[in-house]
């Protein structure tokens, strides 16, 4: 861990996020999430859960730091986001992995240039991680496809270039919004098991999903969400039960 993330206040193994009493209140006076609180050990495997219009993609945004809260305490990597300072966030957002519902790919990038982003923009030499990204795509099913641009691509090639994006950094906290769904069941499972692997080497998942019967074969830890409010949280043990 490098100097600055310990002057930020984070320590190993504490939670790696801390919501205390958080809301959210659009412009439009819509209240998104009321009362939000819990904790996220580091190395967690959780998933987020509840019908539409619920609020989890709020929570999400909260998470990734593209919402900072109207009321209460956001904490992650032991920083209150609500008064984090400009210079922090760029440092804070370095540390997470986002898979978009939407995808969110740059259509004048190849897959190749897309997935490669997190490096990119840090100026990372391309000889540094050119293997590593050919390596991901190739697994993800789309070494043939790294010279495309996204319009070429189907919908569910276009997700496996966003998921590929989202890990190849191997990033602290990953979060991912309905990753398996617009794949097929077999690719679905290998996009689970690259989060699981991704698990193991002590990244923090937080995985959003209407498929409750992959959250009961996980065994995983469950945030659920309803009308804004949190009604179940992850009990003290935040590690995975059983394998998918």
């Amino acid at each position: 861990m490098n100097h600055k993330t310990r002057t930020l206040g984070y320590r190993d193994g504490g939670p790696i996020v801390r919501f205390d009493k958080v809301g959210v209140t659009y412009g439009s006076g819509t209240q998104a999430l009321r009362d939000v609180s819990f904790e996220l050990e580091s190395g967690g495997f959780y998933f987020l859960t509840g019908p539409s219009g619920a609020g989890k993609s709020t929570l999400l945004k909260l998470m990734y730091l593209a919402l900072r809260p109207s009321v209460g305490q956001a904490n992650l990597f032991g920083v209150n986001v609500g008064r984090a300072s400009r210079n922090d966030l760029p440092l804070l957002r370095r540390k997470i992995g986002v898979v978009f519902q939407d995808f969110r790919l740059l259509p004048h990038l190849s897959v190749f240039e897309n997935v490669a982003m997190p490096f990119r923009v840090r100026n990372v030499p391309l000889a540094d991680y050119a293997e590593d990204v050919d390596d991901l795509l190739r697994w993800v099913g789309l070494g043939a496809r790294i010279d495309a641009l996204p319009e070429t691509l189907s919908g569910g090639e276009q997700q496996r270039v966003a998921i590929a994006r989202a890990v190849v950094g191997k990033p602290s906290l990953l979060i991912a919004d309905e990753p398996t769904g617009n794949v097929d069941p077999d690719m679905g499972a290998r996009i689970i098991r690259l989060f699981i692997e991704l698990h193991k080497l002590g990244a923090t998942v937080v995985i959003a999903t209407h498929d409750l019967d992959l959250v009961r074969r996980s065994g995983a830890p469950v945030l659920r969400l309803e009308a804004g409010e949190l009604t179940q949280a992850p009990n003290s043990s935040p590690l995975m039960k059983a394998n998918l």
